[in-house]
């Protein structure tokens, strides 16, 4: 029987003949004969000519590596149970007591395969055995208490990336692991790369949450705090202990305060300014998880407090532009920071306006001061308390408040008193701005003047809204905005550059106040693509925001269209080349018809009067132009009345606007560039000279239809804007038609790629063949 050199054996597996008999061997009845083994692999037998394989179902292929032995090639039954499997690599290897050997995974964190996990194991994958889990514990646990140093520096490293593993895991911990790396930590006898390594598998076992962190002794925190707050020599330690710290205070709010009130936020300030992107990670992620923890009057402090000790300055000139690239757990820290920042806005959001509250009141006057204040002196000076009181009515209104009580506009929740505060800020740090806004829109009286106050509220509403004010932080964003650590106050210097965008943005809508939603909309807009672009500094968010004209929002928004509906992906795009020349043909024979149909012209006299009448058309057979006169009312003329005639093979070139002879050399006023625009000429040759056909188009389209026309008779390109328009009609229409059995299909940008051919074809199955 012949044999296969290249293929390892097959355990379990049924050969069957074309009738599904099983082939036997002498033994027991139904039983597969095992292969022979040549050098630790393990031979497939081949089958007989006529025969076919079924392939075996819960069956992979895999590898299994051992130190010093020649690896095994199998196929590995799912169904079997894993320590059959066990004792069958054993033997392989004549190994005895398969119980105290495991599984592993060979290559990522060497995992230990166990019955929950061992559907991950795919074709090709490869494994290796190792002691037993509970062994290798065992094991290490006793190199833990060694006497000699460098007996514990070995276990620790051993323990260090199985520690990972939940399997190894919850050996390590039912044998009192944590206690034992727990002792060492507490100790501090070695304050090098045994702490380290103890740290990190102290944390690794953990997170497996097999133990909560609510379990650990006070005197345990207080000595991780030590080695935060000291200088150690070592640099691996303080970002492993401020690690943990930071999974205790946001596992923990009683053990959080212990570590809150051990570690001064001076302290970490000092780690996050070695320039060591782990421990200025780590630095960062301990900041916010104490800024998480604590109450929003301690936050309010908290920040505060870093903020005079030029925190914001020294993330963003050391962290944000700092030459290596930010990972993405400090991304994530940025964002939780940025959050919570602006989360301190938050009360003034959800705080209506108190009608009787002084304070407030006053703060109203001096808004409304701030834009009136001339007029307000002059016209108010020794007016009755009725009469100033109509007086700052009006004046209200004129601020764009919606009622003559503004009290009654700032009652909404959100933004309640912030865009009180927006409004403020505005008028005290741009003042001349926010003067020229308030009076050049009061004194318009065509309707379509911007209200400042009502605008200011609402979009306060949409920066609260795309800023996420108030919102609980992600655990796994990363998109903060790094203008917000480029200065101080940044919301309130984002309002700014909004509500003069808001300006600006409903000039260029030409809007009325019934178009405040829609021109609100499209601030949105602006401001979200913006936002999106993380521009690094509020003068480069200012630049890119204000060059985001409307004009160029709907320009944006059909490109956007255009690729929902699939007709700018890549094959969308080549499908409609392919179709380009068909089309253009088509639109080609509808010119030359429409010539063929002719048009009635006017001839232009010396003194521009248009006065006179002549008809040309196409003949049928696209070889001759014929026209000639005729009087206005009378019917198109039959081709054999018209007199004169241009043979087709004597056109030379197609002239338009000022190039053509019968309106160059004339003046520039309005009349004469309107005829420019519908003016066009053919030059052909009358015996040895050259001699023109002029023609002044009724209306442009027919200007369009004849120029094309006469450049398709020319051969030349037809490049009309009404042609333009036309090609991309069609080839929406005819794009459509084609994809319409592929309807909410996607389509990828690129086509598949072709897998490559198998190693061999040794293989063969028929589907014929019915299984029993």
């Amino acid at each position: 029987m012949a044999r296969s050199r290249s293929r390892p054996r097959v355990r379990d597996t049924e050969v069957r003949s074309r009738k599904g008999r099983t082939s036997s061997s002498p033994g027991a009845p139904g039983q597969v004969r095992p292969w022979p083994q040549v050098h630790g692999l393990q031979k497939v037998q081949a089958p007989m000519p006529g025969w076919t394989m079924a392939p075996p179902r819960n069956v992979v292929k895999i590898a299994i590596q051992m130190r010093d032995a020649i690896p095994q090639l199998i196929q590995l039954d799912q169904a079997k149970p894993l320590a059959a499997v066990l004792k069958e690599v054993c033997d392989a290897w004549s190994l005895t007591h398969s119980e105290r050997y495991a599984l592993q995974f060979a290559d990522g964190h060497r995992r230990y395969i166990t019955e929950n996990n061992r559907v991950e194991i795919k074709n090709g994958s490869i494994l290796c055995l190792s002691t037993a889990p509970d062994l290798e514990a065992e094991q290490l646990l006793g190199g833990l208490q060694s006497d000699s140093r460098e007996g514990r520096r070995e276990a620790l490293r051993r323990l260090v990336p199985l520690a990972s593993d939940m399997t190894f895991a919850r050996e390590v911990i039912s044998r009192n692991g944590l206690q034992r790396l727990g002792t060492i930590i507490e100790d501090g006898d070695d304050l090098g790369e045994v702490l380290a390594l103890s740290l990190r598998a102290f944390s690794e076992l953990m997170e497996h949450g097999v133990v909560s962190w609510e379990t650990l002794s006070i005197p345990f925190v207080r000595k991780v705090v030590c080695y935060v707050n000291m200088n150690l020599m070592d640099a691996s330690v303080p970002p492993l202990a401020l690690g943990l710290l930071e999974s205790v205070t946001l596992s923990s709010p009683a053990l959080g305060q212990l570590v809150k009130s051990e570690v001064p936020l001076d302290r970490l300030l000092v780690h996050l300014q070695v320039m060591n992107q782990q421990l200025q990670t780590k630095a960062m992620a301990l900041l916010t998880a104490l800024l998480q923890g604590a109450s929003p009057v301690e936050r309010k402090h908290m920040l505060d407090y870093l903020w005079q000790r030029n925190l914001r300055q020294f993330i963003y000139k050391n962290i944000i532009h700092s030459a290596a690239p930010m990972g993405d757990e400090m991304a994530h820290h940025l964002y939780v920071l940025q959050a919570l920042m602006l989360g301190l806005l938050e009360p003034r959001m959800r705080t209506p306006l108190d009608p009787y509250s002084q304070e407030q009141r006053e703060q109203l006057q001096v808004l409304r001061q701030a834009a009136f204040e001339v007029e307000g002196e002059s016209s108010g000076a020794g007016l009755s308390a009725d009469r100033r009181r109509s007086l700052c009515a009006r004046e209200f209104r004129k601020l764009g408040f919606s009622n003559s009580n503004p009290a009654q506009d700032l009652e909404r929740v959100p933004p309640g008193l912030l865009a009180l505060d927006n409004m403020l800020y505005f008028s005290r740090n741009a003042p001349s701005a926010y003067s020229r806004f308030v009076l050049e829109n009061s004194s318009r009286e065509d309707k379509h003047e911007c209200p400042f106050a009502r605008g200011s509220i609402q979009l306060t509403v949409l920066l609260c809204e795309l800023l996420r004010v108030g919102e609980p932080c992600s655990e796994t964003a990363q998109d903060f905005s790094p203008m917000f650590f480029g200065q101080d106050q940044s919301f309130h210097e984002l309002f700014c550059v909004g509500i003069q965008l808001l300006n600006k943005t409903w000039k260029e809508m030409r809007a009325t106040q019934e178009d405040f939603d829609k021109v609100m909309q499209v601030v949105r807009e602006q401001l979200a693509r913006t936002l999106a672009l993380k521009p690094t500094s509020l003068e480069l968010f200012r630049t890119k925001v204000n060059a985001l004209s409307y004009g160029e929002v709907l320009r944006l928004r059909q490109t956007e269209r255009l690729h929902q509906e699939g007709t700018l992906a890549p094959p969308i795009l080549e499908l409609r080349e392919k179709l380009k020349p068909e089309l253009m043909g088509l639109i080609r024979q509808q010119r030359l018809l429409r010539l063929c149909e002719g048009t009635l012209f006017r001839k232009i006299s010396s003194r521009r009067r248009q006065d006179k009448l002549w008809f040309c058309c196409l003949s049928p057979n696209h070889k001759l132009l014929q026209y000639g006169d005729m009087e206005e009312g009378a019917s198109p003329p039959t081709l054999e009345s018209l007199p004169e005639q241009l043979p087709v093979a004597d056109m030379r070139a197609l002239l338009t606007g000022k190039d053509c002879p019968h309106v160059r050399e004339k003046g520039s006023g309005k009349q004469n560039k309107d005829l420019y625009e519908l003016a066009f000429s053919i030059s052909y040759d009358r015996g040895e000279e050259e001699a023109y056909l002029n023609f002044i188009a009724p209306s442009k389209r027919e200007f369009y239809l004849w120029t094309d026309g006469l450049s398709a008779l020319l051969g030349s390109p037809m490049g009309s804007e009404q042609t333009r328009l036309d090609l991309e009609q069609l080839l929406t229409m005819e794009t459509k038609l084609r994809l319409l059995e592929l309807e909410n299909v996607p389509i990828p940008e690129r086509p598949p790629p072709v897998p490559p051919p198998p190693t061999n074809f040794n293989f063969c199955y028929d589907c014929s063949i019915a299984e029993p």
